[in-house]
């Protein structure tokens, strides 16, 4: 495959500007470093601190299997820099324009040096104290939807689990899950949906920490249905992951429709990653439920929030969906929320229910702020109650 010029600019532009800013961060500390004492040598701090900030790259690199623990131990501490960098470019931005203040009239000390950089790095500490306990601490959201259709098998109820963006990997891996399986079965649902991105990226530590043993474990009364995700496609072993999920009994959908009981429908689509992933894309939202009965009522999953009106259009009384983790930190809300229709949360277009999640899981840095690690209780109330 021939390498364009453009984008090889573009890398390098993108590599270049990268590399400034993390020398921007990691000048204030060691500039700090030497104001309080601790001292600051070339080789002793740049090294480790380059290590670090490319860290969730290089850690992606293919190692032999001895050195594979130094792999994911680099891809996990770079991923939490990813925080680290965001978060300490915007503090040390506002120190320095402080600092400009009073440069232009008293004069930059020592000892505002030491204050300024001190605090920045206090604040960096307790953001991430508070940003890994809304990622680890799951909350239960409840939303109860009536849909204006009959309750066949005299069922008027429903309560189904949703859990999107679980990204079980190196970083969000046993531990975590059981959290999920607990409160997903205490609910006792009749149905569990699971709206893509339930791996991060490879399959290899799902499979490593026989992730599945647990996940097989979550019980609804109608069965477990997922689709995939933008991250399942990134991997590059979809169809090993969809063949490991039925074995735990879990159905993923891609571009299917399942009529529960005669009852109800749950379709799911591929995720928007299909258009450009190979020669089958995936199907029109009207062609995947052209041909359903129109009095039954039907939940649709689609990993990213887009093409409301053409669901809506084409019968779906829910739309289920995450993929954006509300910024998963500020202010990084201030972004997805003009990028999406409905970026968290819930909203009626039309005759449809949509439901946003910001994810159980994270993405890169285990860190929360502005949204929270959340399970999604729907209650669905048909004609007859």
């Amino acid at each position: 495959m021939k390498i364009q010029p453009r984008f090889v600019v573009l890398v390098s532009l993108l590599l270049t500007v990268y590399a400034a800013l993390n020398f921007y961060i990691g000048w204030h500390v060691a500039e700090w470093s030497t104001a309080v004492g601790l001292g600051y040598s070339p080789y002793g701090f740049w090294i480790p601190f380059a290590l670090l900030a490319y860290g969730f790259v290089l850690g992606r690199i293919p190692l032999p299997g001895p050195l594979k623990p130094i792999g994911r131990l680099l891809k996990v501490a770079g991923s939490v820099y990813i925080f680290v960098m965001e978060i300490g470019l915007l503090l040390f931005i506002a120190a320095d324009i402080v600092r400009l203040a009073l440069w232009l009239t008293a004069g930059v000390t020592e000892e505002y040096i030491v204050v300024s950089g001190s605090v920045a790095l206090g604040l960096i500490a307790i953001l991430l104290l508070v940003g890994s306990r809304n990622a680890w601490s799951p909350v239960v959201r409840m939303h109860e939807l009536r849909i204006d259709k009959p309750a066949a098998g005299g069922k008027a109820e429903w309560t189904v689990a949703v859990a999107s963006d679980i990204h079980l990997g190196n970083l969000v891996g046993r531990k975590h899950l059981r959290r999920l399986i607990e409160r997903v079965n205490a609910m006792k649902p009749d149905l569990i949906l699971l709206p893509g991105d339930v791996i991060d990226d490879s399959i290899e530590p799902f499979l490593r920490n026989r992730m599945g043993e647990l996940l097989g474990r979550l019980q609804a009364a109608h069965g477990v249905y997922a689709v995939l995700g933008n991250h399942e496609y990134y991997g590059g072993h979809t169809d090993r992951y969809v063949e490991e999920m039925k074995a735990l009994g879990i159905r993923v959908l891609r571009d299917e429709t399942v009529d529960i009981e005669g009852r109800l429908y749950v379709a799911g689509r591929k995720d928007k990653t299909a258009e450009a992933s190979g020669p089958d894309g995936r199907l029109a939202v009207r062609e995947l439920l052209d041909g359903l009965e129109p009095d039954k009522p039907l939940l649709l999953m689609d990993h990213q929030p887009t093409q409301f009106a053409k669901a809506e259009e084409a019968g779906a009384d829910v739309l289920l969906s995450g993929h954006t983790h509300r910024g998963q930190f500020w202010p990084n809300y201030l972004f997805t929320r003009r990028l999406f229709e409905l970026d968290w949360g819930y909203m009626r277009k039309g005759a449809m229910h949509v439901v946003v999640s910001s994810g159980f899981g994270s993405w890169g840095p285990p860190i929360r702020l502005g949204s929270r690690s959340e399970i999604i209780r729907l209650k669905l109330v048909l004609q007859g109650t």
